[in-house]
């Protein structure tokens, strides 16, 4: 079998390659850099390639594609984020049209407005989204599911043959080489505290980096090629916890405080109001998005993904973070 992974410069990316080359599974990896060191891929074949650019020119002939290339910041340009995230997509279908797809989505396509409560997979899409990123990546998951559904690629014209394809749903990926989330965490200790958001008792739903790339495996090699799925780890955890956990770890001698969430949201809005005055590129360490996923429950159901793939998730666990 032969499997080409996108976005095999990053960090999930970078461990489903080196997962497949555990599992003695020919890998072909792709990535926007130039160069990645051979350990980061567990010794795939690699070739640089930017998917906002079109499709590969003269593409190998694989089995399945595990696209994990996309922007995953909160924080952008709209176009920039249609332009890698739903663009990247379309050209990673052409390059690999016999191929089965399994695309990594994100919880984050599910409404950002309410509470997330065992979210099945039918609660997405919705009609309104906090930013860019929520937006884009569901017009990707639209995209895929076009193919996986047989649609042509206008109501006039003759439908295309279905093709085999997954979507995979995590949330809050974490683990080493966790560019994102962690980072973001200890980056917002001050001094004693962390502050956060709502009141720290609320639910989440963690995917640690070994879990998804699980997931990514069942659904590129196993028996079930089609479907929509969410992947998280065992169990949610409560978010008072997971902070406790990641400090503790980490040797942060620091503790978190919760703020209200009705008065956050509107510091957070005039927060990015001047950083998009300023034109500044970084993030706002504040955002509205930030919020809309610490005040309230964002759990969801993963019933699907352990009936058809056979997922079997382990808990969440920041054990060892200190290493990462």
């Amino acid at each position: 079998m032969k499997v080409a992974v996108t976005g095999a410069s990053g960090f999930v990316g970078g461990a489903v390659c080196r997962a497949l080359a555990d599992h003695g599974i020919e890998t072909l990896a792709f990535g926007r850099r130039p160069e990645v060191a051979p350990g980061h891929l567990g010794g795939a074949t690699y070739r640089s390639w930017d998917l906002t650019s079109g499709p590969l020119a003269a593409a190998p002939e694989v089995d399945a594609v595990v696209h994990c290339a996309g922007t995953v910041t909160d924080w952008g340009p709209a176009a920039t984020f249609f332009a890698t995230n739903l663009g990247g997509t379309r050209n990673a279908l052409r390059t690999f049209p016999g191929a089965r797809f399994v695309h990594v989505s994100t919880a984050s396509v599910y409404d950002p407005y309410r509470p997330t409560v065992m979210a099945t997979e039918d609660e997405a899409p919705v009609f309104r989204y906090l930013n860019a990123y929520g937006a884009s990546k569901m017009a990707a998951e639209r995209a895929v599911l076009s193919v996986m559904r047989g649609h042509g690629p206008a109501p006039w014209r003759r439908a295309r043959p279905r093709r085999e394809a997954i979507i995979l749903r995590p949330h809050a990926v974490y683990g080493p080489g966790d560019t994102t989330l962690l980072p973001r965490v200890l980056s917002s200790v001050r001094g004693p505290v962390l502050p956060a958001t709502g009141r720290g008792g609320n639910l989440v739903s963690l995917t640690s980096i070994g879990n998804l790339v699980e997931a990514c495996l069942l659904a590129a090699c196993g028996p079930t090629g089609t479907g929509v799925y969410n992947v998280t780890d065992a169990e949610p955890v409560t978010l008072r916890d997971a902070l406790h956990e990641i400090l503790a770890e980490r040797g942060v001698h620091a503790r978190p405080i919760f703020l209200p969430a009705r008065a956050v949201r509107p510091i957070a809005t005039a927060v990015e109001g001047a950083f998009l005055l300023a034109r500044r590129p970084n993030p706002p360490r504040l955002t509205r998005y930030a919020v809309s996923h610490l005040a309230v429950e964002r759990t969801l159901d993963i019933t699907a993904a352990r009936d058809a793939l056979g997922y079997d998730p382990k808990p969440t666990s920041f054990a060892g973070a200190a290493d990462w």
